[in-house]
């Protein structure tokens, strides 16, 4: 196991790193010009406690690499799980790693894995371990991961030792849910739910949505929150919403943006309904729907305007 021959793994000694070695070269000086066996066995046992350091942190970071990205819904602008699956090798070494993703156009933070698992996790695909990201996309669209790098300084922190893999994973952001200002573009919108006959008693809350009856209102909620809520009943039966969106209507620019923007919050507040929600994507004298918020959102991260000015 050569160091220096690693081409994926780098090297960085840390602070704490750095004052050790200056007591270790204090001690081993002066056990050689005093002639104390007491500091020439404690230069041996610092010398042998940075030699196992190097070991464990080098051991703890082999074996181990990222498999694939986890499917998930996120928004541009909002914070966001991603879920990066790993193959290991070693399920039960004890890795204490701190896990990173390059994402051009995106901010992420450092998640934490520190393995140990008994269970056998070494093949792809099998349930192996994730590592949570929290990112934040900065816009809409294909979001590609270009690197994803494992540290540890464990166990002493002496150094720190990085191993970067080239990763060819992509993910798609759905546009920031805007509030519903006007009309939702489509052939339909929320109408008050209908209630099955008989006895409906609350069963939650959500935010107050255009079409609401007054006397649902939660205002014991609305007081908490500063906004609107409404009470969701038992046995209420939303309707379906169905939005359009005409792409030889739009053209590229911070319009059409704004207008996917709310066509992902209507999709959104379909979503908190627990109602059917449809979007009709039209291009090019042809028609495609996308059944569910999480088509929708998909078709709307796609989306590229392709025509002129649009239509009033």
């Amino acid at each position: 196991m050569y160091l220096w021959k690693d081409s994926h793994l780098k090297l960085r000694i840390t602070r704490l790193g750095v004052q050790y070695v200056l007591v270790t070269g204090v001690v081993g000086m002066l056990g050689l010009f005093t002639s104390n066996n007491l500091l020439h066995a404690i230069f041996g046992m610092m010398i042998g406690l940075l030699l196992v350091s190097g070991w464990a942190s080098r051991a703890a970071i082999l074996g181990i690499e990222p498999e694939s990205v986890a499917t998930g819904t996120f928004f541009a602008e909002a914070k966001g799980g991603l879920r990066l699956r790993l193959v290991d090798k070693c399920p039960a070494r004890t890795r204490c790693l701190e896990v990173s993703a390059v994402i051009p156009g995106c901010q992420s933070e450092v998640a934490f894995h520190q393995g140990g698992r008994r269970r056998a996790t070494n093949r792809p695909g099998q349930g192996g371990p994730c590592a949570v990201l929290k990112i934040w996309p900065s816009k809409r669209g294909r979001v590609k991961i270009a690197r994803v790098d494992f540290c540890t300084s464990y166990p002493f922190g002496f150094l720190e030792k990085t191993v970067s893999f080239p990763f060819d994973a992509e993910f798609l952001v759905a546009p920031r849910p805007a509030g519903l200002d006007g009309p939702k573009g489509g052939a339909g919108d929320y109408s008050e739910p209908s209630p099955l006959s008989g006895f409906s008693s609350p069963e939650g809350a959500r935010p107050f949505a255009v079409g609401d009856s007054i006397s649902k209102i939660y205002w014991k909620r609305t007081a908490q929150r500063g906004e609107p809520w409404s009470r969701n009943m038992e046995g209420d039966r939303p309707k379906g919403l169905e939005l359009e969106l005409d792409l030889d209507a739009w053209v590229p620019g911070d319009e059409f943006e704004h207008e996917l923007e709310r066509l992902s919050g209507a999709v959104l507040e379909a979503r908190l309904l627990k109602s059917a929600v449809t979007l009709h994507v039209f291009k090019g004298g042809r028609r495609t729907d996308a059944a569910g918020a999480i088509a929708a959102w998909r078709a709307l991260s796609l989306a590229e305007a392709c025509g002129g000015e649009k239509a009033d």
